[in-house]
């Protein structure tokens, strides 16, 4: 579960681009947190990456297609969140389909990068999705937003990963716009920090996963979308 271990197989953790810092989203669509990301990454020209649980894209297809029609790139996060360490061969395929189908027929359009739940992989979790013409993503920093108790704090535990990094990076930064228990959860302080963070980098780019350069890993499709 490790985010930036290879030992099971290679995954995206990082571009190599300094100037470059790609953030990203897991576990929504959600109401209405989703919507005001969409909003604060606007107002500072920013894209994002996106990676949307099946069940909750069903729900609220909208928030997909708006998240898309903001030039912002989408993965699949399965269709219920399962730790895909703990599932059968079969489990894994079915949650990654659904979610999959589920993309798009709100998208119109095949998704290309999956993230799995928690960070939990295992051989079988990364030669299935890639079977299925997923390219893996993981994150390079961890903003452990959803036992956040504020925004600064989610702020502070975010810029102290980055500002520590010996050899600065193109990083990939896990964030949250929704809560894989319930649809409507809470992510206040993930788009208050989310504003801050790119203030405080404002000097960098903001990109997709797609759009980071460099690492040799990166996703064979550089759009994210089929």
């Amino acid at each position: 579960m490790s985010p930036t271990s290879q030992l099971y197989g290679r995954t995206l953790t990082h571009g190599t681009d300094p100037n470059q810092m790609a953030l990203t989203f897991d576990d929504g669509p959600n109401d209405p947190h989703t919507m005001h990301l969409l909003d604060v990454l606007a107002r500072h020209n920013a894209k994002a990456t996106f990676f949307l649980i099946g069940k909750y894209v069903r729900q609220r297809p909208e928030i997909a297609r708006a998240i898309l029609a903001a030039g912002h790139e989408i993965g699949n996060h399965t269709d219920s969140h399962p730790n895909l360490i703990l599932v059968s061969a079969a489990r894994l395929r079915r949650e990654l389909n659904d979610c999959g189908k589920a993309l798009e027929d709100a998208l119109g359009r095949k998704v290309t990068l999956f993230r799995p739940p928690f960070g939990g992989r295992r051989p079988n979790v990364l030669r299935t999705a890639r079977s299925l013409g997923l390219s893996p993503i993981m994150w390079s920093v961890t903003g452990y937003d959803w036992s956040a108790k504020s925004a600064p704090q989610i702020y502070e535990k975010v810029s102290r990963q980055v500002d520590s990094r010996h050899k600065p990076q193109g990083e990939i930064v896990l964030l949250h716009d929704g809560g894989h228990l319930a649809f409507g959860t809470d992510r206040r302080f993930t788009v208050e920090a989310t504003g801050k963070l790119l203030e405080r980098y404002a000097a960098r780019k903001f990109v997709t996963v797609s759009g980071l350069s460099g690492d040799n890993s990166k996703p064979h499709n550089p759009k994210g979308l089929g």
